[in-house]
């Protein structure tokens, strides 16, 4: 009798585990806050703020510290036009290295939208709203969430989500990609996880994220989406 087949495509090795690091809340909102603005469009005003950036390592242990000044090292020796080209074709040309968290469970599906409103909520829940051109499942924003609030929602969606932040690691590693080093500050940054959470990401890495096409027209008619002041005027 034949073996049963139950999945299509052959699973993909993990990425390898890592320890979290000790960090104080202090120093985990920094690191969070620094991996936000370093995950972010290099534009002028990124490379400009990297001096700044760089002087809130001190203090870092140094296996997070030491990532961070690598990536920083790599940018200024690239020059923004390069980096900027190198960016794009990263995060906006492969499905596994989306900075949108929400994408990996859902893909470009109609649950995606509930997902997204979920983020919101969660938001709103800590006393913040979510004001930026950028969807709120944003890993820089989720980040500078958890960065500046003091909620324990802010934790608790970001490890919601870790699976996601897992398969984008493992593919920016598969790419020897520089930043695969910031991302992996964020896993060092969390706590342990589950087998079966681990479990679930391997899945992930293996099939990728659902790819029922319904087109992205339809975010932008969520009423979430709309600033707080245009929905009470």
């Amino acid at each position: 009798m034949s073996p049963t087949v139950t999945r299509v495509t052959p699973r993909k090795a993990l990425p390898p585990e890592l320890a979290a690091v000790r960090l104080s809340a202090a120093q985990r909102a920094n690191v969070h806050m620094i991996a936000s603005l370093l995950l972010d469009y290099p534009d002028a005003a990124w490379f400009a703020r990297l001096d700044a950036v760089q002087s809130h390592l001190v203090g870092l242990p140094s296996a997070i510290a030491g990532p961070f000044e690598d990536f920083i090292a790599q940018a200024r020796r690239a020059g923004a036009t390069e980096w900027q080209r190198r960016y794009v074709t990263t995060f906006d040309l492969k499905r596994k290295c989306s900075l949108y968290l929400s994408y990996y469970a859902t893909g470009d599906t109609r649950r995606r939208g509930v997902a997204l409103v979920t983020f919101l909520e969660a938001y709103r829940a800590a006393g913040w709203e979510f004001d930026a051109d950028d969807l709120p499942d944003y890993l820089p924003a989720v980040l500078e969430f958890s960065a500046r609030s003091d909620s324990e929602i802010a934790g608790a969606l970001i490890a919601s989500h870790r699976e996601g932040i897992e398969v984008l690691r493992a593919a920016l590693e598969g790419m020897d990609s520089p930043w695969a080093l910031v991302v992996r500050t964020i896993t060092l940054s969390l706590p342990p996880i589950d087998a079966r959470t681990r479990e679930r990401f391997l899945d992930l890495i293996s099939e990728g994220p659902p790819t029922e096409t319904v087109g992205l027209s339809f975010l932008g008619q969520l009423a979430p989406f709309r600033p707080v002041s245009q929905e009470e005027s």
